[in-house]
């Protein structure tokens, strides 16, 4: 008579199979609803926050499955295992923000020039929904953020301020940001009305003589900075979860020399996770890159 040897099957392996495939599916459509669809940051991370609360529910599945398969051979440890790492994913992205949270100052604006930072053009709005955070920057935060990052500062660069705005451009084109403002430019770009005309040509004589205009009224708009800076007013985007920044390129030209600041601030939350200044140690090493050999102390 022979004998057959039939396996149990262990349900709680399949169990976790299904939810962290749940979870994984759940993450990547959020993410990429993010990344390139009109999901704004706040409910992104309320399904990131739903996906990985899936997932850390089904990792005592997971485990028990692995644990049946070991003690009675039980059918499920290949689904255990996918169960694992189809949760690892979620769960990792969480655990990683979770780190820089704790681990990081409080900060979402930060910038090169502590003392003087540069002036936004237009103050970036965003509805924060479930994500307050203050309403200004208070020294304490501009201090936290010295000891935090005491390398980030500004450069300057001895050249005339229009050679350094060209390496600015290259350098935002680079690192993928996009300007959206600009303030100054006419210090750099000269009116094309004082251009001198072409010695060979001549200009037309009208049949009509133009009338003069009353002169306008002085603006009551602002003044950002000195007379003496442009500002790039811009946004950009981390590569892969799209999360979004606005940052502003101020420079200034100071005798022979042009300093170049930027602020970077997270649009949602009063957290940037470490991220802004990744995004402000990018661009200056790209402009460094850019510019190099005109750099001064």
């Amino acid at each position: 008579m022979t004998v057959r040897f039939v396996r149990p099957v262990s349900s709680s392996a399949y169990a976790a199979r299904r939810l962290g495939l749940s979870a994984l599916v759940l993450f990547a459509i959020a993410a990429l609803a993010h990344r390139f669809g009109p999901l704004t940051t706040p409910d992104f991370l309320s399904l990131t926050f739903l996906a990985a609360a899936i997932a850390a529910v089904s990792v005592p599945f997971s485990l028990i499955g692995l644990a049946r398969l070991w003690q009675v051979g039980a059918e499920g440890g290949v689904a255990a295992a996918k169960g694992l790492v189809y949760a690892a994913i979620p769960l990792g992205v969480v655990a990683t923000g979770a780190f820089y949270y704790y681990t990081l100052p409080a900060l979402y604006d930060i910038s090169t020039d502590l003392a003087d930072p540069p002036s936004w053009i237009a103050e970036p709005h965003a509805a924060q929904q479930w994500l307050p955070r203050p309403g200004a920057v208070t020294p304490a935060e501009r201090r936290a953020q010295l000891a935090a990052y005491p390398g980030l500062t500004g450069r300057r660069y001895e050249g005339a301020i229009d050679r350094v705005y060209d390496g600015v451009r290259k350098a935002v084109l680079s690192a993928r940001i996009v300007i959206t403002r600009r303030e100054g430019i006419e210090l750099i770009e000269p009116d094309i009305a004082e251009r001198p005309a072409p010695q060979d040509e001549q200009a037309p004589v009208p049949d009509v003589a133009p009338i003069p205009l009353p002169r306008p009224e002085p603006s009551l708009s602002p003044v950002f900075g000195s007379a003496s800076d442009v500002l790039l007013q811009g946004e950009t985007r981390t590569l892969v979860l799209g999360l979004r920044f606005d940052l502003v390129i101020r420079l200034r030209e100071d005798a022979e020399t042009t300093s170049v600041d930027i602020r970077v601030a997270s649009r949602y939350g009063p957290h940037d996770l470490g991220t802004g200044e990744a995004i402000a140690e990018d661009f200056l090493d790209r402009l460094d890159t850019e510019l190099l050999g005109i750099a001064g102390n």
